[in-house]
């Protein structure tokens, strides 16, 4: 079982990810092998010319593998160190540089996006009772603009004088401010623009500062002359039978939204960076941007929406949009978050699974090339294996000390042996002898039991501890009181025979 501490050690070292991988168990190789087919798959059936795809365990690049050619022309294949356009993907990184900038002061997410954008302020409201968009709406695709998938891909080399221009002249909503979530690249390009005016120089420039420099990330940027040649991923669409080149698109105003270029390399250290952000804990910060800041894109910012279950999977899945990323939980993968990017000649996708320490991604050189589906059942497929567990917090102090009293209350079969451990509401809810009665037939069931298997807990309140019996296993929930010293509000028992 991979406990916090261990994983801490293996994401100490973040920043050095460009070196060889820690060492694997043979139970991680298997389902990194059993994730290729999906790949391969994929790539025949939607005709990518090429893939990407890697896994980030424990901040390091633990499988990377590189599928088909980067460029019909050479005939090149596509290596580790390709560069791709990642499309959408890159609203995760003008995200974080708001809040960066929000951090330092520079820039208020619920002031009105004008204080910090003026050209907003000409906008004309729907309704005379319509409040002004916020930063924090542009963030969340909750600003009233209508989803403008696929005419805002086709916007990436605007020019910044020509964005300026466009807002300038007022644009149409979809609805009032603050109603609903309708993705909107438009509003993610005034999210750079306010990325912009913050920092004081462009957004580009800022990012590559901020986090690209400091990551190591050094062939990744949003300049496509700055990519060396022979490294692209020529773009392509699938038309009659045959690859056609897609053009160039950018840079320009709208690259805020999509227009970000990277390696596998280069993004394996970005979710390693990312994933350290958690599990929330003491100790130094990097400097690049404080871990609660970083955890922040993953808190719903909009209104929740269920994804049906498809073909094959168990459950529903619950999903949002956070700041640049999306958040889901389901019962497969838990809380994860993640993206997908889609222009002219790319389709890329990103899962991370921050409770595993896990992230999947994929690049394409196809347009609008549906890797997500494909990332999904890789990622589903890898926890399926059991090679990958949520990783467990050490328990607190206040865990330890309640199954030490549930222990004595057992052996004593008496609720009253740790009176100083049950809040005032215990013996209320359910007097004591009744609750002895219930202690009574379970220790005639299970007789004597020892001491509580390790704890295991999501927090520092609540848990079901485990005691090995004479014929069976007691549980026993608990659900501590906020209080100090420790008291137990809700105790219950169940007999595992």
């Amino acid at each position: 079982m991979r406990t916090w501490i261990s994983w801490m050690v293996a994401t100490a070292a973040i920043l050095a990810l460009a070196g060889p991988a820690a060492a694997q168990t043979a139970e991680q190789k298997a389902a990194f092998v059993a994730i290729d087919p999906l790949f391969e798959t994929f790539m025949r059936d939607r005709h990518a010319p090429g893939v990407v795809y890697g896994v980030v365990v424990d901040g390091k690049l633990a499988y990377v593998r590189a599928l088909g050619i980067q460029d019909t022309k050479t005939n090149a294949p596509v290596t580790r160190d390709t560069v791709f356009r990642i499309a959408s993907m890159s609203k995760n990184f003008t995200a974080l540089a708001a809040l960066k900038l929000r951090d330092e002061g520079k820039l208020r997410f619920d002031a009105p996006a004008e204080s910090v954008i003026p050209e907003l302020a000409s906008l004309k409201y729907p309704t005379s009772d319509s409040p002004k968009i916020t930063v924090r709406d542009l963030l969340s695709h909750s600003a009233g603009f209508v989803t403008d998938d696929p005419w805002g891909d086709r916007q990436l080399p605007m020019s910044e004088a020509d964005f300026t221009r466009l807002t300038a002249a007022g644009v149409p909503f979809s609805r009032a401010p603050g109603m609903a979530f309708e993705y909107s690249n438009y509003g993610y390009a005034l999210a750079g623009r306010a990325v912009t005016n913050a920092a004081g120089r462009n957004y580009t420039d800022y990012i590559g500062d901020a986090f690209l420099k400091p990551l190591g990330m050094t062939s990744t940027g949003y300049d496509l002359a700055a990519v060396p040649k022979g490294r692209l991923a020529v773009g392509y669409r699938w038309e009659d039978g045959q690859w056609t080149e897609e053009p160039a698109l950018g840079p320009g105003a709208f690259g805020a939204m999509g227009g970000l270029m990277t390696t596998a390399n280069d993004y394996a250290r970005y979710i390693a960076w990312e994933l350290a952000a958690w599990p929330p804990r003491d100790g130094p910060e990097d400097g690049i941007l404080k871990r609660a800041s970083i955890r922040e894109i993953m808190r719903p910012q909009t209104f929740a929406v269920a994804q049906r279950r498809t073909e094959g999977v168990e459950c529903d899945r619950a999903a949002s949009y956070g700041m640049g990323t999306i958040p889901y939980n389901d019962c497969v993968l838990g809380p994860h978050f993640g993206h997908s990017g889609g222009l002219p000649g790319y389709g890329s996708n990103v899962l991370m699974l921050p409770t595993r320490g896990v992230g999947v991604f994929a690049f394409s050189n196809l347009t609008y090339g549906p890797v997500s589906s494909v990332v999904r059942e890789a990622t589903v497929s890898l926890v399926k294996s059991g090679a990958f567990p949520v990783r467990q917090l050490p328990p607190s102090p206040r865990l330890e000390a309640a199954a030490k009293a549930v222990e004595k209350i057992y052996a004593a079969g008496d609720v009253l042996a740790v009176r100083e451990a049950l809040a005032m509401n215990l013996l209320l809810d359910r007097d004591a002898a009744r609750r002895n009665a219930e202690i009574a037939a379970l220790k005639k069931q299970l007789g004597a039991c020892r001491a509580a298997e390790p704890i295991q807990a999501d927090s520092a309140m609540t848990t079901v501890l485990t005691f090995p019996c004479e014929r069976g296993a007691l549980h026993a929930g608990v659900l501590l009181a906020p209080t100090t010293p420790m008291s137990m509000q809700r105790l219950e028992f169940r007999a595992q025979p």
